[in-house]
């Protein structure tokens, strides 16, 4: 019979935690104008490891499925952002977005390289060694969320949350 003893020692470093973790988005050359990465791995307060699928394709068979293991997709994955006074990441990410597609005139970049990055999301423990990491590789804003004001809201600060569109992630245990 299972006791507290067992679950413990299956339980390895107290359990992952989710408050431990710091992601590095190195932003296009034309969207930074210097320091970015870094403000983010500080205020970058709230991101999700990614999720993946697996599709089904049922093939029928004289009255059967058989169901045949399809195509990977990958969920969108976002990011929220605490707002500094100075707007340093929300410009970012509005510059990069408007590299892609221009707000006045529709216009933008047309080649990925120019315009995506490889962003990673790495997976602390209580030490701040990574446990977990991710790369998600060819990523870039397909929404960047409404920033509210309200009177009311005296104790908050600023946020916004960052939807990313990419090709495919890496972990440090799967390539």
């Amino acid at each position: 019979m299972a006791n507290i003893n067992d679950f413990k020692a299956r339980l390895k470093g107290g359990g992952a935690r989710a408050n431990q973790f710091k992601v590095t988005l190195p932003f296009p050359g034309y969207s930074a104008v210097g320091g970015e990465t870094a403000d983010l791995a500080f205020l970058c307060n709230a991101t999700s490891i990614p999720g993946q699928n697996l599709g089904t394709v049922p093939v029928n068979f004289r009255g059967r499925i058989l169901n045949l293991v399809g195509d990977r997709t990958f969920n969108p994955w976002s990011i929220t952002v605490l707002n500094d006074t100075s707007f340093k990441l929300r410009n970012a990410f509005e510059r990069w977005q408007n590299g892609i597609n221009n707000m006045s005139d529709n216009e933008g970049l047309t080649n990925p390289v120019d315009y995506q990055v490889d962003a990673f999301v790495d997976h602390l423990d209580r030490n701040g060694n990574t446990i977990k990491s991710y790369t998600l590789r060819g990523a870039y804003p397909v929404s960047i969320s409404e920033i509210a004001l309200d009177f009311d809201e005296k104790t908050e600060v600023e946020t916004f949350t960052v939807e990313f569109a990419y090709q495919f992630f890496d972990t440090n245990t799967t390539t």
